[in-house]
């Protein structure tokens, strides 16, 4: 007997319909590895009781009275880590199931469901739930399939790598990418993260197809783990793992910036470098970013339109106490015969150039659209060159970075734009 109830399934159903309550009830009381534990008619009684009962299954209507099912499914997995929520609904539409499933939910199944595709999907994700119950009480540090990280617990956290321009057009994805690709090794495990949120092209750059994205890890971002982040994240064919922008831009509306900061943060523990990619606009998001950026690479290109814009950004960077020495100014396409050096440019920002990149659009265009980066080529020629001679730069500086310098920035720096 104790060993049939280790193996029982506890399950609750939710549901403002005291007869369709009793009918869920009644077509899985004869299954002897399922026991219902409860009942509940509201958002609120279903959180109370999950709380108490911590059932392995939640079958979940969509339409409740105080709050919707959805609403009710993101706080469950926040605090029944280990519980799978099936949603049941009469309707039918596409857009409640991509809901639900961005809200947490494992299954969704029209209503009245028949005995035997209820209990299916009962026993499929009770199954689950007893992995995912092991997991709760692991600690929270990421290990095993994410980027093969064993034995990073006890290690120091990854570093941030942030590319912005307030600029657009200035090489900031080109240089991201090749980044993120040159710092990736078996000892140093790399992700690239997509943040320009509306229109983020890294899954072009490297020719792939986005199945994932940052909204399906944002979405779960209270509940993070290592499982969920290998499933989410993209591998290339080099080993290098990457958190693609969503797919369609209105989907950005779904993420909000301290999602992004929590996957970020997780993010820095997994791996040894996290690389994100920009938007232009110094948004909620893009300031969630930066709180978790080690090193800030600026990029510009020699022209007074993106010269004026970085002047305008190491303003905004000042007031929010962004630390002068985690700002790395770049600038890209340099051209000597175009009539603006590098020593002009530094002259007129009071800000030195630490690295350059020379033009070679014929290289860096063909590249682009071949979806392979210039460091999987001839290292040894420009530009492919210049940017390894900037990883080197860039790993001392990073290496230079305190970690309490690091924890006092993310902890008291000022906030802008109603932050």
């Amino acid at each position: 007997m104790p060993q049939a109830s280790v193996e029982t399934i506890r399950l609750l159903i939710v549901d403002d319909i005291a007869e369709t309550r009793e009918n869920l009830r009644k077509l899985l009381q004869f299954e002897s590895d399922i026991e219902v534990v409860g009942a509940a008619r509201t958002g609120e009684e279903a959180l109370q009781m999950a709380r108490d009962t911590q059932p392995d299954v939640v079958l979940m209507d969509i339409n409740l009275p105080d709050m919707d099912g959805i609403e009710v499914t993101e706080a469950m997995v926040r605090e029944v880590r280990h519980a799978q929520i099936i949603m049941l609904s009469v309707q039918s539409d596409t857009d409640y199931l991509r809901q639900s499933m961005r809200a947490g939910a494992r299954d969704f199944i029209a209503k009245p469901p028949s005995g035997d595709e209820l209990i299916s999907s009962v026993r499929r994700w009770g199954e689950r739930a007893k992995e995912e119950r092991a997991k709760v009480d692991r600690v929270a540090v990421p290990s095993g399939p994410v980027g093969g990280l064993a034995g990073r617990e006890g290690r120091p956290e990854g570093k941030g790598i942030v590319v912005y321009s307030a600029k657009g057009g200035v090489g900031c994805t080109m240089l991201a990418t090749n980044l993120a690709l040159g710092l990736n090794t078996e000892e140093t495990p790399t992700v690239l993260v997509d943040a320009n949120m509306q229109f983020g092209d890294v899954s072009v750059f490297l020719n792939l197809q986005v199945k994932n994205s940052f909204v399906d890890l944002a979405a779960r971002a209270e509940e993070i783990d290592p499982d969920l982040v290998d499933e989410i994240l993209i591998r290339h064919e080099t080993g290098l793992r990457i958190l693609a922008a969503p797919p369609r831009p209105e989907m950005a509306e779904e993420i909000h910036a301290e999602q992004v900061r929590k996957v970020l943060q997780y993010l820095k523990r997994a791996f040894a470098y996290v690389v994100v990619d920009t938007g232009r606009a110094m948004d909620d998001v893009t300031l969630a970013v930066l709180d978790i950026a080690d090193l800030l690479v600026a990029v510009a290109t020699p022209e007074i339109p993106a010269i004026k814009d970085a002047r305008l950004l190491f303003d905004v960077l000042a007031a929010l106490e962004f630390p002068r020495d985690r700002i790395f100014f770049v600038l890209n396409k340099m051209d000597r015969k175009s009539g603006i050096t590098p020593e002009a440019v530094a002259e007129n920002l009071k800000r030195n150039v630490d690295g350059e990149i020379p033009i070679d659009e014929k290289a860096v265009t063909a590249s682009i659209n071949r979806g392979v980066p210039l460091l999987l080529g001839d290292r040894s020629k420009p530009p492919a060159r210049n940017i390894l001679e900037l990883l080197a730069t860039m790993k001392q500086r990073l290496l230079a970075t305190p970690a309490e310098e690091v924890e006092v920035r993310e902890t008291e720096r000022p906030r802008l734009f109603g932050r």
